[in-house]
This record gives structure tokens, C-alpha cells and sequence, in this order.
């Protein structure tokens, strides 16, 4: 074992250029990072330092950590694609319904209506922000559902917390879940979204929930656990991998609040990873294309870099990459196929370097295995030896 602890963050959405198959997803040109600079001086000097700038040209220019990029292997452009790859999980042979053409069709809404006794409103592609802000006041005056997509595989279910209580909601979602476990409605994800607020004015809170399914094979996450090593999930990753492999769950409302948690497990002891989700940057400013919101978010990332190197032992080693893209450039409100960032750290490094590009994210995943001389994954290959 080279690293006692392993800390995993994931920029949700954050791609740096176009994956080589991004014509067959329509997202030709896509470039999450690089967009964005051209359109606002990105003031990121601690992200500068680590390389992680560097991943746009990959032109082996100095850096203090080890950097490079990955391409990504699995089908789809989502998270649950993203995520299960970062961990070893294969899913070109699983293919999830997604209803951005059609939209949901009418007899799973009926069924949806039947058996949670409720209207349903919408069934149109959006993001929340938007879905929420055209459907709210119907739905509290009518206190029917809003079921949405978000274009990808997946289906979204909103409700004022005033007018249908969490837990009701989440019983809702959960109905909905098993309804689109059939072949011909298997959705990736089913996501419950409360929002508060007034007309006008009605915002997203912290207490979404995602259910996904069971991973399609073992993953990283439950080799490490298998091997009494600790899995920490903080933010959605226990519920993108639906629970498995996860010792123990942290939940974080945003990106704040997901590194304030990791800072606080950082003085923690543990052995093993943990394993950190932003999801502001893809819910609140890819799918919505805020770009000044997006790269205001990015520098306050940035801000925190130095308090978290700050807590790595000297045998810790940091991970920041990204799952997907979610140019905010880009027409519609859909994720991007994008190569992701990887940034490797530790204070171990003497004289880190730009890495050789990564041919899948999985060899993240098989790094960390790597570590713990553990099995290999169902796919990826170790950088291990390149870390000096």
C-alpha cells in the first residue's frame, strides 16, 4: 500500500474537449472548460498550479501534481454512465430507455397516476430550475405531480415542499422507480426534486434523492469494502451506486457543504477513499447554461484548494476529475461527451509530470485497487507505477 487514504472528487460536469465519438452524440465542438474561459477571465490560480489548466492543450507544461485526461469509454453521457465508470463498471451492453424524443409515453403516466393516486403535470424536457419555475403554480394549485426528463435517462419527479411533504414525495419516487424497472420504461435514474419558494421565484432544495438500479456488476467501491476497507460517499454517490459498496454515507446539500464535509473527514482516521460529488456545476449551470454562474462556482472551488493540500498526510493522495461534460455554450440543456480532467496529488510526488492521455476514466478506479494490491476491475489499467 502506497497511500493510506485516497480522496476522490469529482467536478460534476466539468469536461476539458469534444471525446472522439462526440459528432455521434451531436456535441461537436463541446468544450465545458475551455467555453468558458473564452466568455469569462477564469481567475483559478490554485487549479493553475495543480495542471489542472494544462489538460486543455496538454502541451507537458510545469505543474505541482500530476495531470492528464480521460477518455471516456462506456456509452452515454450522464452521470450514472460517468460514475460507473470511474469505478470499473462496464454498461455499453446495458441500455437505458431515454424518452427525449418521445417523451413519456402514456401508459406509464397512467400507471405513474394509478398507483400513487396523484395528477401528473409536464412530461416535457428541461432542467429543474426552468421545469419548476413554468409548472410550479399549477401544480400548487392542482398539487398533481411534475414529471420531467432532463434529456437524459432519466425521469424527474417535482414538488413544493409545502404541498406534498418530503417523505411523501420520496414515497412517490419510489413507486416510480419499481413502474420503470420494465424493459420498455427502464430508466437510469429516477430523481425526487423538492423545491420551495413562491410564484416566480421557486428554487431547488437539498433534499433531492436519486434511484438508480443495481449496478450491472461489482465495482471498485465494493471490492475496497469487500476487503474492510472504508468507502466514504459524500453527496450523491451512494445513490448513483444505489447503496452498494458504500460503508458509510454523508449526505451534503451542495458544493459547500460537500467540502466542508470533506474537510471535516479529513481529520479523520480511516484507511481507504473517500469519495466526494460537486453537483452544482451540472444542476445549476450546465443543464441551465449559466456560464457566469458555472465559472463563478469554478473559482469558488478554487478558493478551497489550499485548505484541503493543506489536510492530505504526507501518504494521502487527492484525485479531482469530472464525469461527463455540460458545455454551458452549447444549444439545449443537455450533458456533453467530453474527455474529463484528472489531477493527481500528494505530498509524497517529487517531481510530478503530465501523465500519457487515459484510454477510459476506469483506470482511476484501477489505480486505487492498484494501491490496496487488490483485484483488478472489470476494466481499466492501473497508472500506479507512474506516480513518483
Amino acid at each position: 500500500m502506497k497511500f493510506k487514504r485516497i480522496f476522490l472528487i469529482v467536478l460534476d460536469s466539468l469536461g476539458v474537449g469534444e471525446a472522439v465519438d462526440a459528432s455521434s452524440y451531436n456535441d461537436k465542438g463541446a468544450n465545458t472548460l475551455l467555453n468558458i474561459m473564452k466568455n469569462y477571465e477564469l481567475f483559478v490560480p490554485n487549479l493553475k498550479k495543480l495542471g489542472f489548466l494544462n489538460t486543455l492543450a496538454m502541451n507537458n507544461k510545469e505543474s505541482e501534481a500530476y495531470y492528464t485526461i480521460a477518455r471516456p469509454k462506456n456509452k452515454g453521457k450522464d452521470s450514472l454512465s460517468g460514475h460507473y465508470e470511474l469505478m470499473g463498471i462496464e454498461n455499453n451492453n446495458l441500455v437505458y430507455k431515454n424518452f427525449s424524443e418521445t417523451l413519456f409515453p402514456r401508459e406509464m403516466l397512467e400507471e405513474i397516476a394509478n398507483k400513487t393516486k396523484k395528477g401528473i403535470i409536464g412530461n416535457i424536457i428541461g432542467n429543474p430550475l426552468s421545469v419548476i419555475n413554468k409548472l410550479g403554480d399549477r401544480h400548487k394549485e392542482t398539487k398533481a405531480l411534475i414529471i420531467y426528463s432532463t434529456a437524459d435517462s432519466n425521469l424527474e419527479v417535482a414538488a413544493h415542499e409545502d404541498i406534498i411533504p418530503i417523505n411523501e414525495l420520496y414515497q412517490y419516487a419510489e413507486i416510480i422507480r419499481e413502474i420503470t424497472t420494465r424493459e420498455e420504461w427502464k430508466v437510469g435514474r429516477v430523481i425526487a426534486r423538492p423545491f420551495t419558494g413562491e410564484s416566480g421565484n421557486y428554487t431547488l432544495t437539498s433534499n433531492s434523492r436519486i434511484y438508480t438500479l443495481t449496478p450491472p456488476n461489482k465495482s471498485v467501491l465494493d471490492i475496497l469494502k469487500n476487503n474492510n476497507l472504508q468507502v466514504i460517499s459524500i453527496g450523491k454517490v451512494h445513490d448513483i451506486y444505489n447503496g452498494y459498496g458504500i460503508t458509510k454515507i454523508i449526505k451534503s446539500g451542495n458544493n459547500q457543504e460537500g467540502i466542508n464535509k470533506l474537510i471535516d473527514i479529513m481529520e479523520k482516521n480511516f484507511t481507504g477513499l473517500c469519495f466526494l460529488n460537486l453537483s452544482d456545476f451540472d444542476t445549476l449551470y450546465g443543464h441551465t447554461r449559466d456560464l457566469n454562474g458555472y465559472a463563478k462556482e469554478i473559482e469558488a472551488f478554487d478558493v478551497e484548494i489550499p485548505i484541503i493540500l493543506n489536510k492530505l498526510n504526507i501518504d494521502d493522495l487527492l484525485i479531482i476529475t469530472a464525469d461527463h461534460g455540460c458545455d454551458p455554450t452549447m444549444p439545449g440543456s443537455n450533458h456533453t461527451r467530453e474527455n474529463v480532467p484528472v489531477i493527481i496529488y500528494s505530498r509524497l510526488f517529487k517531481e510530478p509530470s503530465q501523465l500519457d492521455v487515459l484510454d477510459t476514466l476506469a483506470d482511476i478506479g484501477a489505480t486505487i485497487l492498484d494501491n490496496y494490491e487488490l483485484e483488478k476491475p472489470w476494466m481499466g489499467t492501473s497508472f500506479l507505477d507512474k506516480l513518483k
